[in-house]
């Protein structure tokens, strides 16, 4: 057991913390939780959160919470802000090893935290200042929790202790993201209970007593219920109104926040999302369709994987409102039901053999998918080259050479040297790609502009954005700015009898000039890439003059 929780704790602490304030907080949702947490410390009110100084209402306050308090122990930092979704991250792998280890035994419990630990969507929603991850932690406890509190067989003096634990964790979650933490744990303990009392005829109350029914409600409602009462007593009940029904249902049942999507959306992204792990999954296949043709039945732990797994994709399905971030609480029990799959082929695995022949055929569709990236980044060069001339060649030749290897290793290696090659090179993965594209210099004009707006000594009376930094600058400043979203706003802005500042792209801001016949002073600027607006078409034909863009900081007088 300690060797495997060694293992976890060093591939996880690689995966999530390495260089974690290294890039700085992006122009996207991040900024808002970042900048919200720094305001919250500065200002002393930890009930309100505010962004760019005005109340935002748009999501509860548990992640605010643990950001500041961050800054309260570490400083205002990037890091800082992301370490309650990293430590959040942890929580999650070692929580899907427990459960794994109980229900599926010692090895497939060390795949399970292996596959959270290394896929693509743990380790990118790890380094971002996002509730996502936080809101997959303890909807993973609390579903894990919940399961427990109704036992597959016999009975579990401590079921109703699993079950105040679901209670607690399920509260922790309605903090973090609202009712979606509730509902998620919920509807798949539900589901679960119905298929125990009808294929084992265990009713529902042969589980927690009324004792542990009662201090669970209460426990929920002792730390998921304060702060929406504080909130409804100082904003007044239209508070209440706003958040569940607009924020919540809305944006579940309707298209205002998101355009509507497919109701398969969700196919392509839990494939990218598990990545490099996401071949593996063929692995299930066998299993599934020895069940659905009864040649095996299904057992309990069977039927809890299966809800589990396929409840939360199914709920996010049926949403209106999709965002790939949302389905982070899917790959847990994903990851879970992959490890179960694989272990019991490696198990069933001939003493000497030298490989399975479907592991290795998906250990090398995992290989070609790592090559595959790094040679549409040698495709990239000029670009790779432009934001890291060193760093970004080392990047690619990490890839290829984590490919090959695990290619390699995938047919001439042991059975199980293909999943521990997996998990290495998908940790040498991702970690090259941060370091190379999403960490460097180029990359963080926001600083480099923030820098020269608080060094400017005459007097300035507002500060303003145009379609540039228009979320994060104010983090790095600490002054309001005012997001000016067409050319009208922009030209009354710098027509201000006072002083200010704004930043925009060189592009906008030869338009202006143009427009209104003057020129203005120039503070500073900076280059910018992004590489969240990278897509297949810009690798496939790089452009680095389209790719980059310069930002520029003026005053109008």
């Amino acid at each position: 057991m300690a060797r495997h929780l060694s293992i976890l704790l060093a591939v996880a602490s690689l995966a999530f913390f390495a260089g974690l304030g290294r890039a700085a907080i992006t122009d996207s949702d991040e900024a808002f939780y970042a900048e919200a947490a720094r305001e919250m410390v500065t200002s002393g009110d930890w009930t309100t959160p505010r962004y760019n100084f005005e109340d935002r209402f748009q999501k509860p306050v548990l992640y605010y919470w643990l950001a500041a308090l961050a800054y309260e122990a570490a400083g205002v930092t990037a890091a800082a802000a992301r370490a309650p979704a990293a430590l959040a991250g942890l929580g999650t792998v070692l929580l899907t090893w427990a459960c794994g280890r109980r229900w599926l035994g010692p090895r497939p419990g060390l795949l399970a935290g292996l596959i959270v630990a290394t896929c693509f969507g743990s380790v990118s929603l790890a380094r971002l200042a996002l509730p996502d991850m936080p809101l997959a932690c303890f909807v993973t406890l609390a579903a894990w929790a919940g399961l427990e509190a109704w036992p597959a067989a016999g009975t579990d003096r401590h079921a109703g202790w699993w079950l105040v634990l679901a209670a607690i964790a399920a509260a922790a979650a309605f903090l973090t993201k609202g009712p979606v933490g509730l509902a998620l744990p919920a509807l798949v303990v539900l589901a679960w209970v119905a298929v125990r009392w009808t294929t084992a005829g265990r009713r529902p109350w042969d589980g927690p007593g009324r004792l542990h029914a009662g201090l669970a409600v209460v426990a929920f409602a002792a730390v998921a219920a304060p702060w929406y009462v504080a909130m409804a007593d100082r904003h007044g009940l239209a508070y209440l109104h706003r958040f569940f029904i607009g924020e919540n249902l809305e944006r579940f049942a309707t298209g205002r926040y998101n355009e509507p999507r497919s109701l398969f959306f969700y196919a392509p992204i839990v494939a990218g999302g598990l990545l490099p792990w996401t071949p593996l999954l063929a692995a299930t296949v066998p299993a599934l369709w020895a069940r659905l043709r009864r040649v095996r039945p299904m057992s309990p732990t069977d039927w809890r994987l299966l809800l589990w797994a396929a409840l939360p994709l199914l709920f996010y399905s049926v949403s209106v409102g999709k965002q790939p971030r949302y389905v982070l609480p899917a790959l847990p029990p994903l990851a879970l039901v992959m490890a179960a799959a694989v272990s019991a082929r490696l198990a069933r695995a001939t003493p000497g053999a030298k490989h399975d022949r479907l592991l290795a055929w998906c250990a090398t569709a995992s290989a070609v998918a790592l090559v595959l990236v790094a040679l549409l980044l040698w495709r990239a060069s000029p670009l790779v080259v432009a934001v890291a001339p060193v760093a970004g060649l080392a990047a690619i030749a990490v890839l290829a050479a984590s490919g090959l290897a695990l290619g390699i290793v995938a047919w001439r290696g042991r059975p199980h040297h293909v999943t521990r090659m997996v998990a290495g090179a998908a940790v040498a993965a991702w970690l090259s790609v941060h370091f190379a594209f999403y960490a460097t210099p180029a990359a963080d004009p926001v600083k480099q502009i923030a820098a020269a707006a608080l060094a400017d000594r005459e007097p300035v009376a507002a500060s303003g954005t145009y379609r540039a930094l228009v979320r994060n600058l104010v983090f790095y400043t600490g002054r309001k700015q005012e997001d000016l979203p067409t050319e009208a706003a922009l030209d009354a802005f710098v027509a201000s009898p006072h002083r200010v500042h704004v930043v925009l792209a060189a592009r906008h801001l030869a338009r202006l000039e143009a427009r209104l016949g003057r020129r203005f002073p120039r503070l500073a600027d900076a280059p910018y890439f992004n590489p969240a607006g990278v897509r297949l078409g810009t690798l496939l034909h790089p452009d680095p003059p389209r790719a980059f863009d310069r930002v520029v900081l003026i005053a109008n007088r």
